[in-house]
């Protein structure tokens, strides 16, 4: 994004695609993060970059309505990394729960477990439900239909999700206990990695603010 006429404001803003290669684009040092480590993360340096203007996307001053345009789609794909954290969280607390054995007994057996893996459940299913919901008002949209709630749906399901994930990470380390605190076990990698969910392609906080709106001007 640049801005292409300072006099204008946001309507000032234009998007251009920049490569790689192009002269005077380079890249920061590796940031060390809580979690996602497995996705690099650098800082993207422009110094005197100059591109030609058939590089632009779309007409000049839109870039700031394709950026937010394009969040409707992509915070769904954040939704949808959050299922697959939390899934794999709750899969990974249901079999040690099954296996591991105090006082005689499976964890398993222990009705206060039995009700946290109960919510776990509960809370992903509606996460799921939301995000697919999303999902599909985003293809329609894609294949050029007009579609009324995207931008609510989106939203919702990004927060929803990422806040579950959050909570089911959490309760899958307190599930295994001390091994849920040590690098040996997955869950505590997976609740760093959920952390991200709530943080990128807008905050939750950010979220509840864009639904907020859709529903004040009825969308």
């Amino acid at each position: 994004m640049a801005v292409t006429d300072p006099s204008r404001g946001a309507r000032g803003i234009s998007a251009f695609v920049v490569e790689k290669s192009d002269h005077g684009v380079s890249f920061g040092a590796p940031e060390k993060k809580l979690g996602i480590k497995g996705s690099p993360t650098r800082t993207v340096i422009l110094e005197d970059v100059r591109i030609p203007a058939s590089r632009m996307i779309g007409d000049e001053g839109t870039g700031f309505k394709t950026a937010l345009a394009t969040l409707d789609h992509t915070r769904i794909t954040i939704a949808a990394q959050a299922l697959g954290i939390a899934q794999g969280a709750l899969d990974y607390a249901i079999g040690y729960v099954r296996e591991r054995k105090q006082f005689g007994r499976a964890l398993a057996d222990f009705q206060g477990l039995q009700f946290m893996l109960a919510d776990m459940a509960m809370k992903l299913e509606a996460a799921r439900q939301l995000t697919y919901h999303a999902a599909a008002l985003s293809e329609q949209a894609m294949n050029g239909a007009k579609v009324n709630g995207l931008t609510f749906a989106s939203a919702a399901a990004k927060c929803f999700a990422s806040d579950a994930a959050m909570a089911i990470t959490t309760d899958a380390v307190q599930l295994l206990g001390g091994y849920g605190y040590v690098s040996d076990f997955p869950v505590e990698r997976m609740m760093r990695d959920a952390k991200i969910t709530q943080i990128y392609e807008g905050t939750n906080q950010i979220q509840r603010v864009v639904m907020a709106r859709q529903l004040l001007k009825g969308w």
